[in-house]
């Protein structure tokens, strides 16, 4: 029995009881009404997240972008030193605009090489100034502990549901794990959509 074949049964129920469409607790790209969610378990300093990342914006928004609701959930690793950093400040930039939210966590990942743990906070800063936010705020939510509890929660469930690994996408409660490929990953989508249908 393959590794996807075990946790499937076991993660079926997630996106049942990850995604109450009203009470989306962060970023929600596509179509946030659908009855098809992908829900994405990302960690900012995750290089396979930002390869997904890639495919996200160049293949899969804009083939079901429509059609789709693509669920952010923060799943810092513990092995990466400013992920946890970077899933607070995603979450305050993303409160004071979904959209800035959003490009926050696309420049970290398209920026993971340059970025380290020793100049994670003038980065951050330089982020905020260039988008019209308070440097000073931004590093200040670094130490709010509801930004770091929101973060925190979204850590648990996943851990709850047995992800271990970045990025785990979840297409209506199917696991793709780590490595896969966008025919893979979109032929999980078309069967949910025809599902749904």
């Amino acid at each position: 029995m393959s590794l996807r074949q075990w946790l499937t049964p076991a993660l079926a129920a997630v996106a049942v009881a990850a995604v109450a469409p009203a009470a989306e607790r962060g970023p929600v790209e596509g179509l946030p009404a659908s009855a098809v969610r992908v829900v994405v378990y990302e960690d900012l300093q995750c290089p396979d997240c930002a390869a997904f990342r890639a495919m996200l914006d160049e293949k899969l928004l804009p083939r079901y972008g429509a059609r789709v609701a693509f669920v952010h959930r923060d799943f810092p690793l513990a092995k990466h030193a400013w992920a946890r950093r970077a899933a607070v400040a995603a979450r305050f930039f993303y409160e004071r605009s979904p959209e800035l939210g959003l490009r926050y966590r696309r420049e970290t990942m398209a920026a993971q090489r340059q970025i380290t743990a020793a100049n994670f906070e003038t980065r951050l800063a330089a982020f905020a100034a260039a988008n019209g936010v308070p440097p000073a705020e931004a590093l200040a939510a670094l130490g709010d502990p509801r930004l770091a509890a929101l973060v925190e929660k979204d850590y648990q469930e996943g851990v709850a549901r047995g992800i271990s690994k970045t990025p785990t996408i979840l297409v209506n409660g199917t696991p793709f794990i780590e490595t896969f490929t966008f025919e893979e990953l979109s032929k999980g989508i078309d069967q949910a959509l025809a599902e749904a249908h």
